[in-house]
Order: structure tokens, then sequence, then C-alpha cells
């Protein structure tokens, strides 16, 4: 296991939880970070995920959700069975069950239109889930950048303006309930035959459309066809895409994408800050062009 500031929070937390950290593989290392522990015999691989102390409050949610939807019949990742979220000096470590996605392909939207159906018709679980705000730590992030220009940030942090306040404004059909926050496709698993929904870091309580822009604003920038995402409202029930306030949420959705990229071209990523110029150009020329995938 190759040497890297969260490696000693692993091997930590892996010694509390009683694991073996000796075979982890790094998967990711984004905002946070994310190792397959192999396990021998019949005990199936687990994920550990590795974020920085102060997202304890996320990580120890994200725990506590999965557990009561598992409870609930909800088809959603299952964290292992270890007393966690485990604290290990800067970082904060969970760790779930780890689901062999090799020889298949990502499942298409309307397994997530049917997951995100049966989401929003579950009761208000007794987790304490904070309402939703679009956008909450985009401000920092952009004034924070030192690869972003200066004539990009005043423009970045004007249009974050203008789509929160066209936000405030909405009316939502499908009323407020409980939002998976992250909802898109890339956040869908296989377990064996059954379509499973993953990432719980920004579950919250809000306006529904919330969960359903992510997948319709991918048709404009992702590439996703009309017939997938007629497939995904089909089995949602319902089609906002005539709905006046969509356009804001694919606007706000459309920030929240650089989020990332803003993060990695921190680090000297120059994919990221490739990917980051094209995606603020297209979006200050308010063109549709096509990104790529993260």
């Amino acid at each position: 296991m190759a040497d890297h500031p969260d490696t000693a929070a692993l091997v930590l937390a892996c010694r509390e939880a009683g694991l073996d950290p000796g075979d982890a593989v790094p998967l990711r290392r984004h905002a946070t970070s994310v190792y397959r522990i192999p396990r021998t015999g019949s005990g199936r691989d687990l994920i550990a995920k590795i974020a920085p102390s102060t997202m304890r409050a996320r990580a120890e949610r994200a725990i506590h959700l999965t557990r009561w939807l598992r409870a609930h019949d909800f088809p959603c990742v299952e964290p292992a069975e270890v007393s966690q979220p485990i604290d290990a000096g800067d970082f904060v470590v969970t760790f779930w069950i780890h689901y062999d996605q090799r020889q298949k392909t990502v499942p298409d939207a309307s397994h997530l239109g049917r997951l995100l159906r049966q989401l929003h018709a579950l009761p208000m679980p007794p987790v304490d889930l904070p309402a939703a705000a679009p956008l909450r730590h985009f401000a920092d992030l952009v004034t924070s950048s030192t690869t972003v220009s200066d004539g990009d940030k005043v423009w970045l942090l004007a249009e974050r303006h203008r789509l929160l306040a066209d936000y405030a404004q909405l009316d939502f059909p499908l009323g407020v309930g409980m939002l998976h926050g992250d909802a898109y496709p890339g956040n869908t698993l296989w377990n064996g035959g059954t379509a499973i929904l993953g990432d719980w870091d920004e579950p919250a309580i809000g306006p529904r459309e919330l969960d359903l822009a992510p997948t319709l604003q991918g048709g404009i920038r992702f590439g996703r066809s009309s017939t997938e995402l007629d497939a995904f409202t089909i089995a949602y029930g319902y089609d906002p895409r005539d709905w006046t306030g969509l356009p804001v949420l694919a606007g706000l959705r459309d920030l929240h994408t650089l989020g990332s990229f803003l993060r990695r071209a921190q680090h000297g990523d120059i994919t990221a800050v490739n990917e980051l110029d094209l995606r603020i150009a297209s979006l200050r020329r308010r063109d549709n062009s096509s990104w790529r995938a993260a």
C-alpha cells in the first residue's frame, strides 16, 4: 500500500474494526479517498471511505440512514457490520460492502427512476437530515481557487446568485420530502441482478424535483438520449421536462458539477483544469455543449 496522508488513517481504522489493511487497493482520491479492502474466506470485500474529520457528521448520517433504509427494504449500499464511523486522526473512516461491478454496465436511468419513486414514498427517517441547500459550498470553492481566473470567479458567483434567487421563487409540484441529494445513474450499482443506490453523502429534506434534475441535466450535458430520459420519467411516474422550474434546477446542477473539478484542479490535476475551463467557457456562452463525464 503506497504511502499517502490518509494511509495512516486507514491502518488505524482497520485495526479498530478488526480488519487487515495490508492488501488495500486505492480506488479514488477526490474530496474523499476510497479503498477496497480484500478479504479472504467467505467474507465479502469491503470499501473504506476516508474523509476529513470535519465531515464526521456527514459520515455518521450516511451510516444511520442506510441502515434505516435497508431495514425498510430499500435497495441501497450496505454499511459493514462494525462500530462506525471511526475517528482516525484528522480523518473519519466508514466501511461498506463492496459490490463488484466488473463486466457490468452502469444501470440505466429507468432503474434510478424506480429507486427514486420508492425512496420518495418512504416515511421520514429518524435521522437528522439537513434542509436542501443547493450550492452550499460553491462560493467558497470558487473564491479559494487558484486556477480559476478573476473574471470567471466574478461570473460564477453572479450566476450562483441569479440561480438561487430564481430557485427561491419556484413552486414545486412534487412537494418536499427526503432526498438522496446526488441522484444520477452513476450513483447506482448492481447487487447481483438488483440495482441499488449508493453514495449517501448528501441526503437532505427538500423539493423532490431536486433528485430528478441531475438525470435530466445529463440529457443536455452528458448525451443521455430522449429514450433513456423517457424511461427514467416513466419509471418515476412524473415528467418535469415541461415544468418551468427545470431550467433553474439544471443550471444549479451545471454549477454543482464543477465542484469536484475545482477540488482536483487545486491539487494540480491538469485534466481537471482543462475540463473546468471547457465547462466554464460553455456556461458563459450559455450553450448546451456536451461535457466529458467526470
